[in-house]
């Protein structure tokens, strides 16, 4: 029951709309399904052969696409694995015949077992080509309709083929026997129908509130007066593109002719932008479009996606002042996305120059014609600017840009276009009496909206900015590059052509560029100058050249690694050296201490410190070696507030970081011998190239890194013909990002042989050459020496028995032999060191005494016996009748020393040559 004025309405009354459609569908339905009735029991027959189909088809497939089909197919016994599960399919589905083929049509399967392995009867050509195809025949039980579906593999491959088949007497007889089922279920679908009328009938009354169709037009005319009197413009556009409606303010808005219902959108001569928007029928949100002098925000929906008819809606609201409003916002977000960018693209790297060309390409780009950058010379050398006061006279650094049309945006635009330009590089000073100085050292920045009115800009060289002029310059703005109260330089942005000038409204976004820009110049120049001070104390703390000795023909090669690769970049850890030892010996040393920087610079010059002081002790590579791991970890812990070689408030891979980690190989040759010795501490294994062309890498024994501590070192000792050569290095030649540590090591090795003729410093060009990259992200140290030897003739030596008589024999024979050699000035106090070293050596030692004179760049002395005692240089008393023999050898030979051997002991002394 409906209430309407205060009355109760039935529903079936008829009067109102919902009563209407009630009844009106009720007949519909009954007709329907008497219809539906009807052409069921006339097309029986027809649907039987179409089930018949659709029944194979589907049996067919089931059975094709089953899992481990192509399993059983492609198995050694397919009908074993398949007779079962045909049969299956077949007794379920209530068809006549399931059965699986072969390619080549063979029978598989089959509901009679002796016709399994026979051909199968039928057309196959189309399911061979993996398509699925009925067929009616007439076979020994009847007419049927069968199915054969193709089986495919993986790779689209016929592997089988699925045949099912249905007699059509077994189909009809099915559709016959439901037939009662199919008048019960229509009976049941007229009572459903009816149900579902009754419930939409009674959802439409309360939708309608019971109307009756002239009030549903009543309510249609309060609609359209609504609609009618909105300040928003409303269409419908059919889905032909055909305008249906249009309210007063859509008329007003898009000034539509007075007879526009039903015309096509393209005859209604709007403008393109509106009219392509409602012809396309697109959805759109809020899209900005002209129309008449005014600025259009519309919006337009499908209306079939609200249940209704194909076509559009669409609102218009004018937002001309919104467009204002929205303008200055677009402004301001492209301000924001100009800043962002060039935080991004300004100071990737930490060279002044390169930022100041970096800022200059990204404003003349983004912000203005022309771009130059000048600087103040202490910046450029990376000092701190005295005070707050700007320096007038500045550094041209960098220029981008051109005011030409077409310019190229490097410096050759403006050097070649412009060549009235100060040039790069010039020193130029600000006149404070231009606006431009006077805001220099005020730090603002300085509009000049018309360069052509000349309102003073010009003072600074009247000559250059009438050129300026004549190339096009309108406007400029000169911003102080400024930084913690300092002024570091000035940026000049130039505009010109048919570019808009500079306003006031762009002073801002200037002076932020700029600002941003300085912050990454000044974090260069402090950069700058703290590598400066960092190279220049590891400049100091490595070996400025090689000594002079005859042991070896050597080169070496530092290369640091490069700036931008982390840490200080140029200031690293590795140190080598050659260090001259008694006996006509040498040693070569290369180290390496992890980490670049300052810290590492002068842990290397610690290191390298004590590697001469303990080889003027002339100690073996692996003692020489223990002593220096112990001192790293006495370094550590003393740099250590807790003992753990950390620093407090620091870690491991900081600047204050602990020493562990630094390697060393320490190698000594003695030309007399031809013997090398070498240890090594965490090291690579040096490289020897032997005379013959063969290239190899010394077995030396591993020893762990310094500083780690209670691990002993074990020595290498080879004997090298004349002529090998003895390659040591930094991990930095051979390990890289990209490369495989065996694979920079094999290269190596590949450099070195087959080329025994080239020489130490051809060997450091080719390795460098072939093992380093461009930009090496670590450093390199490289020591190469090639092994001489001393002839026989320039050493002699003697064995002297432990008898005082021998030692007048042994003076004899040396001053014999220096008269050989041409030393007879040398005669006499070689005579009285060798008298003194043996006496005492016979006197204090057990055994025999060797003696050996060596005739190299030194007169050298050598007096070696088993004893392990060493002598001790003191100030004999007035009374004491010896003790003066060591002092008078110290005073006559220019040094002297003692080194142990795992014999006992050799003393040494050396005395100068003429004309060395």
């Amino acid at each position: 029951m409906a209430v309407r004025f205060g009355r109760p309405r039935s529903v079936l009354g008829m009067r109102s709309v919902a009563g209407q459609v009630f009844l009106l569908q009720v007949v519909i339905v009954v007709l329907l399904v008497a219809a539906a009735m009807t052409a069921l029991v006339l097309e029986s027959r027809d649907a039987s052969e179409r089930e018949a189909r659709n029944r194979s088809v589907a049996v067919a497939q089931t059975l094709a696409n089953s899992p481990g089909m192509q399993e059983a197919l492609a198995s050694d016994d397919p009908t074993a694995q398949l007779q079962p599960r045909a049969e299956g399919a077949r007794e379920g589905s209530d068809v006549d015949f399931v059965v699986v083929l072969a390619p080549d049509g063979t029978r598989y399967t089959h509901p009679i077992k002796d016709r399994i392995g026979k051909k199968f009867v039928g057309d196959l050509d189309r399911a061979r080509a993996g398509e699925t195809h009925t067929e009616k025949i007439t076979g020994t039980i009847g007419p049927l309709v069968q199915a054969v579906v193709p089986v495919m593999d993986d790779r689209g491959r016929v592997v089988g083929m699925v045949s099912a088949g249905i007699t059509i007497k077994r189909v009809s007889g099915v559709v016959e026997e439901q037939l009662p089922l199919l008048f019960g279920s229509a009976v049941a679908v007229l009572l459903l129908a009816t149900g579902g009328t009754a419930l939409v009938t009674n959802r439409l009354r309360r939708q309608t509130h019971g109307l009756g169709p002239i009030e549903m037009t009543r309510m249609y005319e309060h609609h359209d007066a609504v609609l009618h009197s909105v300040r928003e413009g409303v269409l419908i556009v059919s889905d032909e593109g055909r305008l249906l409606l249009a309210n007063d303010e859509a008329r007003r808005l898009l000034d539509l002719p007075p007879d526009f219902d039903g015309t096509p959108v393209s005859r209604l001569g709007l403008e393109p932008g509106i009219a392509t928007l409602l012809g396309s029928g697109r959805v759109a949100s809020d899209e900005v479009l002209p129309v008449g002098g005014r600025m259009l925000a519309v919006n337009q929906r499908k209306t079939e996606a609200a249940d209704g008819p194909a076509g559009t809606v669409t609102t218009l609201r004018d937002s001309t002042e919104l467009r204002a409003l929205t303008g200055r916002a677009d402004i301001a977000r492209e301000r924001l996305e100009l800043l962002f960018d060039a935080s991004t693209e300004i100071g990737t790297t930490l060279d002044v120059g390169r930022t100041c060309e970096e800022f200059a390409e990204f404003a003349a780009t983004r912000f203005a014609d022309l771009v130059t950058v000048d600087l103040i010379e202490a910046v450029l050398r990376g000092e701190e600017p005295a005070g707050a006061a700007y320096d007038p006279q500045m550094r041209r650094t960098a220029i981008r840009g051109s005011l030409d049309e077409g310019g190229d945006a490097g410096v050759d635009g403006w050097q070649g276009v412009h060549a009235g330009g100060y040039p790069l590089g010039s020193l130029i000073r600000f006149l404070p009496t231009t606006p431009m100085g006077a805001g220099l050292s005020e730090g603002k920045a300085v509009l000049e909206a018309d360069l052509r009115s000349f309102g003073g800009w010009h003072e600074q060289s009247p000559e250059r900015a009438r050129e300026l002029v004549e190339r096009g310059a309108h406007s400029m703005i000169a911003v102080p590059l400024r930084a913690r109260g300092v002024i570091l330089g000035v940026a000049m942005l130039w505009r010109g052509g048919d570019s808009a000038p500079f306003e006031p409204d762009d002073l801002s976004p200037a002076e932020e560029l700029a600002a941003r820009a300085t912050v990454a110049i000044d974090n260069a120049r402090r950069y700058s100058r703290e590598h400066t001070m960092a190279v220049t104390l590891q400049r100091s703390l490595l070996p400025r050249g090689l000594p002079e000795q005859n042991a070896l023909d050597a080169a070496y090669r530092y290369r640091p690694a490069q700036a931008s690769q982390g840490g200080l970049g140029g200031v690293g850890g590795d140190w080598f050296d050659i260090i001259p030892l008694p006996g006509a010996r040498v040693a070569l040393v290369v180290g390496d201490v992890v980490g670049h920087g300052l810290h590492a610079a002068a842990t290397m010059g610690r290191l390298r410190t004590a590697v001469h002081n303990f080889s003027s002790l002339d100690l073996p590579p692996d003692e020489l070696l223990w002593h220096l791991d112990e001192l790293v970890t006495r370094i550590d812990l003393a740099e250590s507030d807790d003992g753990t070689g950390l620093r407090s408030g620091g870690t491991d891979s900081g600047p204050d970081a602990a020493v562990t980690g630094a390697t060393c190989i320490y190698a000594i040759y003695d030309p007399v011998t031809r013997r090398c010795t070498m240890a090594r501490a965490g090291h690579h294994q040096p490289a020897i190239l032997r005379p013959d062309g063969t290239a190899e890498f010394a077995e030396v024994p591993g020893g762990p890194p310094l500083g780690l501590g209670g691990m002993p070192f074990e020595t290498l000792e080879l004997d090298l013909p004349v002529g090998s050569t003895l390659v040591l290095y930094t991990d930095g030649l051979v390990e890289e990002r990209r490369r495989d540590i065996d694979e920079g090591l094999d290269k190596l090795r590949e450099t070195l042989a087959g080329h025994p003729d080239r020489t130490p410093e051809g060997i450091c060009e080719s390795l460098l050459g072939a093992l380093l990259p461009v930009r090496p992200k670590d450093d390199v140290a490289l020591l190469v020496g090639r092994t001489k030897a001393l002839d026989s003739d320039r050493v002699a030596s003697w064995e002297v028995p432990s008898d005082p008589s021998e030692v007048a024999r042994v003076r004899s024979e040396a001053v014999r032999k220096l008269a050989e050699w041409g030393l007879e000035e040398e005669a006499f106090v070689t005579e009285l060191i060798l008298s003194e070293l043996v006496t005492n050596s016979i006197r204090y030692a057990a055994g025999p005494v060797g003696v050996r004179l060596i005739r190299d760049r030194q007169l050298i002395c050598e007096v070696s016996d088993d004893s392990s005692t060493s002598p001790h240089l003191r100030q004999a008393a007035m009374t004491d009748e010896g003790g003066r023999g060591l002092f008078l050898v110290a005073q006559l030979a220019e040094r002297w020393g003692t080194r142990y051997t795992e014999a006992g002991k050799v003393i040494w002394t050396e005395q100068p040559l003429p004309g060395n």
